[in-house]
């Protein structure tokens, strides 16, 4: 059946598959507002309804997106800013403030502190030559006269504003959070309609702010959990994948779809997502895994498979430190064995460079046939390295009078890692995989 299929889809035109990678780019990568919330209508319409007070009754607003990393708070944001940006009455009644990096938001990670933040808004709103050269006395004054510049008008004049702040609580930490206290204060005055929309992963946001902050936010919290259950999950996978029915082609994308829905009831797949879904129902994840298998599919592939899906799910799950093991010497190989082998003989506890030494000396003297012996310079290098690799770590931090070799180290690697790895390693001598399989060190 497989093998019909793909014979009948394999010529299907590069435009064609350029344009389902296209599709899948923008609804992995970009987390763009044209894809589907999922699980989120009641959040969705309770922030519409807000903002569409804003905007068109001129009211001021501030509200708290709250939920854990991965949730949707900026797919659900970006949604909302999208369908009222369609909207007639509102398209061009409302100024937006964004404060982060990746999406045009104020973020804690950037605007590290008020001054920062503040030169971000007026950047923002345009006011720069309002502010022009002027100089200001302190930072209060240079709020005092953005915020003049801002409450011009009355209501009815007044172009809405919409200050977005993501990672809400850093903002907490800036100093008196002034420019909290300022926002939340225009927000509850009678001049330029104000929303402020904060978006964290902060449970306890409220107990971080100071009481003079506190009592100018509405305390209308907006909460996201991820609650589906593995059914809804497997919903999801299916539309996360689906083409759109516009979609140029409408006998591949029917072809496109149909293979989609094998897959979603293919046993290897859902184990795939099963195993994905209890580690994590974070949906980046799933675009991420996604977003691999779809980076195979070709003009003579151009149908998915389970195989894809499940080497995707091997690309995921793949241990970096033992990546970086394939890479490593045989001498620093050993060193690893030797250092897993005093973690066995010693019951984990730390070792040094000399200990390290004499466990591969002995190595040495029982296979002198088959192993190089290194001189011990040789060996520290090797062991540096280790260090500068971060698979190693020292316990305390060396200072100028001890010696090198004496100074406390711990093995970041555990046994299943190093073992996994030697499978793996090109070329590894037979002793030395011998070696790391003995369960200790003398045998």
């Amino acid at each position: 059946m497989s093998k019909r299929k793909s014979k009948e889809s394999s010529a299907e035109s590069p435009g064609c598959i350029s344009q389902v990678q296209k599709i899948l780019r923008e609804r992995f990568c970009h987390h763009c507002a044209a894809g589907k919330l999922f699980g989120l209508e009641q959040q969705y319409r309770h922030l519409l309804e807000l903002l569409k007070r804003t905007t068109v009754h001129g009211e001021s607003n501030s509200a708290l997106i709250i939920g854990p990393r991965g949730s949707g708070k900026t797919a659900l944001l970006n949604h909302v800013l999208k369908d009222l940006r369609e909207m007639e009455q509102v398209r061009e009644n409302l100024l937006e403030v964004h404060l982060n990096g990746k999406n045009p938001f104020l973020s804690g990670l950037l605007q590290t502190n008020d001054k920062v933040a503040l030169k971000e808004i007026t950047r923002q709103l345009q006011l720069e030559n309002v502010v022009g050269d002027k100089v200001f006395g302190s930072f209060a004054e240079n709020l005092a006269f953005l915020l003049e510049a801002l409450r011009k008008g009355d209501r009815t004049s007044s172009c809405p504003i919409l200050f977005v702040l993501d990672e809400f609580d850093l903002f907490v930490h800036h100093k008196n959070q002034t420019l909290l206290y300022n926002l939340f204060d225009i927000s509850q005055s009678a001049q330029t309609p104000v929303t402020v929309i904060g978006l964290t992963c902060r449970q306890d946001i409220l107990e971080l702010l100071e009481k003079r902050v506190k009592s100018r936010f509405s305390h209308r919290q907006i909460y996201l959990m991820n609650s589906f259950d593995f059914k809804q999950y497997i919903k999801i996978f299916k539309k996360q994948l689906s083409l759109p029915a516009e979609f140029p082609d409408e006998s591949f994308a029917q072809k496109w779809n149909n293979n989609v829905q094998h897959l979603s009831e293919d046993k290897t797949v859902q184990d795939v997502l099963q195993n994905l879904f209890h580690h994590t129902k974070d949906l980046r994840s799933l675009h991420s895994l996604l977003m691999l298998a779809g980076s195979a599919v070709t003009v003579h592939h151009p149908l998915l498979t389970a195989a894809d899906l499940q080497e995707a799910s091997r690309q995921r799950s793949t241990d970096s430190k033992a990546n970086i093991v394939h890479g490593l010497s045989v001498l620093e190989i050993c060193l690893i064995i030797a250092m897993k082998h005093l973690n066995e003989v010693y019951d984990g506890e730390p070792f040094n460079f000399q200990m390290v030494y004499n466990e591969f000396q002995k190595f040495i003297q029982r296979k002198a046939h088959s192993m190089y012996n290194f001189e011990k310079p040789v060996v520290m290098k090797a062991f540096e390295h280790l260090l500068q690799l971060e698979l190693v770590k020292p316990l305390e931090r060396p200072s100028a009078r001890a010696q090198r070799e004496y100074l406390l180290m711990k093995l970041l690697l555990d046994s299943s890692q190093i073992m996994d790895a030697l499978q793996v390693y090109p070329n590894c001598p037979t002793d030395v995989k011998q070696w790391a399989a003995s369960s200790l060190s003398w045998l």
